[in-house]
């Protein structure tokens, strides 16, 4: 590291180090603020930094009086991407019981979901927002921006949109999807029971009618579970 880098940094790297490679396993304790000042004489305020920034990477965890802990990490789910039909096979394949909840509302196009859907400002979309659990617990979050015409109604719960859209006698000829990470809004977090310091994938899925976008999703997949898996045919 640089003669120039905050001392905390030092602390943090070389615990992340202990964590990374296992000499300090799942559960293990933290040393605490004083027991860090003696073994890296460093001053409290260096101490208690370093100890946010690991629990804000999600690395650690802190217990009320009891000081810090090595947080569990989990082995992470694949989802498949290409399983166009049924995006939770996977977790159904794992044992898992795939439930979900739905509602759906009149809104007014935002300016970004418009241009995704190549409409109008403000004019009116089917906005649906989701929430998928495996075995009771929640795992992904989604919203749905749709033309009216085409919004889900209660006997299309368990239909994907492929098999909704060919019902109206549209032909769904591909799906783009693009994908990025960022720190998770505060519903979010409390949705998925994130906890701190652990991100998301936020995927923008939008499907497509030859040159014409009927679809369009912001879809939000807890960080420390799940990688997504893509097959590129050739």
């Amino acid at each position: 590291m640089a003669s120039s880098d905050p001392v905390y940094l030092r602390v943090v790297e070389d615990i992340r180090r202990q964590i990374t490679d296992g000499t300090l396993p799942p559960g293990a304790p933290i040393p605490s603020r004083a027991q860090l000042t003696r073994k890296y004489q460093v001053g409290e305020t260096a101490a208690r930094h370093a100890l946010r920034v690991l629990a804000a990477e999600g690395l650690i965890f802190g217990r009320v009086g009891s000081g810090h802990y090595v947080r569990e990490r989990p082995d992470l789910t694949p989802l498949h991407r290409w399983r166009l039909h049924d995006q939770h096979a996977d977790l159904q394949a794992q044992g898992q019981r795939v439930t979900w909840d739905w509602h759906s509302e009149l809104v007014d196009a935002t300016p970004e979901i418009a241009q995704r859907l190549r409409l109008e400002e403000s004019a009116p979309v089917t906005r649906t927002h989701y929430v998928f659990r495996g075995d009771g617990n929640p795992l992904q979050l989604a919203t749905s921006y749709e033309r009216p015409e085409f919004a889900p109604h209660a006997e299309d719960e368990r239909r994907s949109v492929v098999n909704r859209m060919s019902a109206h006698g549209v032909k769904i000829t591909e799906i783009i999807e693009s994908v990025h990470t960022r720190v998770p809004r505060p519903a979010e977090s409390d949705a998925l029971h994130l906890p701190t310091g652990v991100p998301v994938l936020h995927l923008k899925r939008t499907h497509w009618a030859t040159d014409r976008p009927v679809e369009t999703s912001d879809i939000v997949i807890p960080g420390d579970r799940f990688e997504v898996v893509y097959s590129v045919p050739v």
